[in-house]
């Protein structure tokens, strides 16, 4: 699906959205054209800055993670194999071939960003490159590849951006509400600075209920991912893989930024976690054996 397609699709999904806010509204007796203004703004801010760090993405982590770029006259023997195999898969699915990066780091771990699938970056920890065969690492450059191609880092940022804008939309709609029902005769109501604090924690509370699909979405796209993985370079070879990566997990310390690109975040279950545990991603991958 075309990055034009995916906007398409958003924008038809906030239209329907404002359709029933609508009819709401005629309920509640707020004017709709003011809806509306307030929808933009909210838009601009929520789908602006989305859009903004997907653009930024790459050069980011670059500097975030001090990524060293891989040549293609590399003398390491892994490296060398990781170049051959990401432009091997990238020809078969006619992407151009993502920029390939090692960052130092003693956990275990790749990901990849970029604003678009021919604008793309994957990166691999010098922990992971030294723990994991050619073949391991194969899975994992797929695993990569897959998420590249599917779209993913367009779809997320898609989802937060639109998940943005809904919650500083319904944060100021139910302020509203909040302060319409606090006022009398003599006035009343929730003042500015109560106003601005009704409407802080009102986007906090909505947000971190809105983490819950967001959270399913990234854990469902990590199982994608694997099974793509699996048909490129053998399930035997990804199971294997997720293993050792298990043992080697160490929570960076740094910023956590990338940590819904990674191929590992977490291993605790729980409704924010943006990965599936790794037993659970194995055992699924040990159905297609």
């Amino acid at each position: 699906m075309t990055f034009l397609k995916r906007i398409g699709i958003f924008l038809l999904t906030n239209f329907l959205v404002m359709l029933v806010l609508g009819f709401i509204a005629g309920l509640l007796g707020l004017k709709v054209d003011g809806l509306w203004s307030l929808l933009i703004i909210c838009a601009f801010f929520g789908m602006g800055g989305s859009l903004i760090s997907l653009w930024l993405s790459k050069p980011m982590a670059k500097a975030s993670y001090r990524v060293q770029i891989i040549k293609p006259d590399v003398a390491h023997p892994k490296l060398a194999f990781l170049l051959s195999a990401v432009e091997n898969m990238a020809t078969e699915r006619n992407l151009k071939t993502p920029e390939i990066g090692i960052y130092n780091s003693r956990d275990a771990n790749a990901f990849a960003t970029g604003a678009s699938q021919n604008n793309a970056l994957i990166a691999f920890s010098s922990a992971l490159v030294d723990r994991l065969s050619e073949d391991e690492l194969a899975a994992v450059a797929g695993h990569e590849m897959i998420n590249i191609s599917n779209g993913d880092m367009v779809t997320m940022t898609l989802l937060m951006g639109l998940v943005n804008t809904f919650v500083m939309f319904f944060a100021r709609i139910l302020t509203v509400l909040i302060d319409n029902a606090l006022r009398d005769d003599q006035g009343g109501g929730l003042g500015y600075f109560g106003y601005m604090m009704v409407i802080m924690l009102l986007q906090n509370v909505l947000m971190l209920l809105a983490n819950i699909p967001i959270a399913a979405f990234s854990r469902w796209r990590e199982f994608r991912a694997d099974a793509g993985a699996a048909n490129l370079a053998g399930a035997s070879a990804m199971i294997e893989a997720l293993k050792k990566i298990a043992n080697a997990y160490v929570p960076e310390k740094r910023s956590n930024a990338y940590a819904l690109a990674k191929i590992n975040n977490e291993k605790r279950i729980s409704l924010f976690a943006t990965h599936p545990p790794i037993e659970l991603r194995i055992k699924r991958l040990q159905e297609m054996l």
